[in-house]
């Protein structure tokens, strides 16, 4: 076991020299889960008056206690005029606060005669009133690069007026899948062969990630054609993907096509699951490169490696900083496990308690135990040559996208 390397390592030689991808201009509908490429400052406050925070009466505070004439009305979005000194305004809520008036009284404390208002004594200045630019300040930045453009940051361009924005461009990837048992859903199975689970799930894995993927293809076990295709995929795609075929096996021959056209950075992980996993470059015509990762082909290990390596790529690719990495927490095990000499990428259910946070195994951590992972909140990281007991803390790694 000597010659697995640690995650650390693999992910500085995945992420060495990578450049974030070039901007494009989207509409606001469009940019929906994209990523922001540059700083966004506001033309205007928000709100841009002082307006009320709910239906009652406008008035200068130093009126209250006594009947108030009421001597206009205010709906929102209707104009103002200067309130007269020793009235009241009926206002409702988005109304502009009216000048001479700062602050407003809540309907349900007022009793009226049809005419007059009688105010409460006890209204302080500024009650009930949002004020200009409480929100955002016209020339503050509003959003910052890297931001994913999710509901609250588009509303918050919205609130501006703004109709496009500039975003990176989506990284394009290519997935691949290897071996001549692997057959598609729909397809009658016949002896030997299974359905290919990895490739909905790392395309919605990916998309997730920020990703396009651009091109689904099926490899069959065969040198030529391996090369072929990948040579092919690399000339479509920023990042080539593929699920199994880089193990030591005679039928796997990724790795091998790799070596041979590109550049192997780094194989065989001391992590679990997913201990043959390939990173490197594929060359294009033009003299760039197309990122290459090589995922196991046991579901769970597709699973946590995409978590692992291809979130980060997306980061990176994308300038992304939430992206960057998965968020870490400390929760109290629930579970008992020791490990050799790879760390293990345990799948928990994580419970949020007055005390703390618990993390409970799930039971089956075998690497074509799929069902595990549906309802994984986290991976619970635990390190090489490592004993866990019941009630100890340990690190993990919040699934979250």
């Amino acid at each position: 076991m000597a010659d697995l390397q640690p995650i650390e390592t693999a992910l500085d030689a995945l992420l060495e020299g990578v450049k974030p991808l070039e901007s494009e201009r989207a509409t606001l509908n469009e940019a929906a889960g994209r990523v922001l490429a540059e700083d966004v400052l506001a033309t205007c406050n928000v709100p841009p008056f002082d307006n009320s925070a709910m239906d009652g009466y406008a008035l200068c505070a130093a009126d209250a206690g006594k009947w108030l004439p009421v001597s206009q009305r205010i709906a929102a979005g209707n104009s103002v005029q200067p309130l007269e000194s020793g009235t009241c305004a009926r206002i409702f809520t988005g109304g502009e606060i009216p000048p001479g008036a700062d602050c407003v009284v809540m309907q349900e404390r007022v009793d009226t005669d049809g005419e007059r208002a009688l105010i409460p004594a006890d209204i302080p200045e500024g009650d009930n009133v949002r004020r200009k630019g409480r929100d955002v300040r016209q020339g503050d930045r509003l959003l910052v690069a890297g931001e994913r453009l999710e509901a609250a940051a588009l509303g918050h361009l919205a609130g501006q007026g703004i109709t496009h924005v500039s975003v990176r461009r989506r990284p394009r990837v290519a997935l691949l899948s290897t071996g001549d048992e692997i057959v598609e859903p729909g397809t009658p199975l016949k002896p030997g062969q299974l359905y290919n689970s990895n490739r909905p799930m790392l395309k919605r894995q990916l998309e997730n990630f920020g990703a396009e993927v651009v091109r689904v293809i099926s490899v069959p076990d065969d040198f030529a054609q391996t090369l072929a295709l990948l040579t092919q995929a690399a000339a479509e795609a920023d990042v080539v993907v593929s699920t199994g075929g880089v193990s030591v096996g005679e039928e796997d021959h990724v790795k091998a096509a790799l070596e041979a056209i590109g550049q192997l950075d780094m194989w065989k992980l001391a992590i679990r699951p997913g201990k043959p996993l390939a990173l490197g470059r594929l060359p294009r015509a033009d003299g760039s490169q197309a990122r290459f990762v090589g995922l196991p082909g046991n579901p769970v290990s597709g699973f946590v490696g995409a978590w692992l390596f291809l979130r980060p790529l997306m980061g990176a690719l994308l300038r992304c900083p939430t992206l960057a990495a998965l968020p870490a927490l400390a929760a109290t095990a629930e579970f008992a496990t020791s490990t050799g000499p790879r760390q293990h990428y345990m799948r928990v259910a994580l419970r949020f308690t007055p005390t703390g946070v618990t993390a409970s195994a799930f039971a089956d951590q075998n690497s074509g135990v799929l069902s595990s992972c549906i309802k994984a909140d986290a991976l619970a990281v635990i390190p090489p040559y490592h004993e866990v007991a019941q009630g100890d803390v340990i690190n993990c790694l919040w699934l979250t996208s």
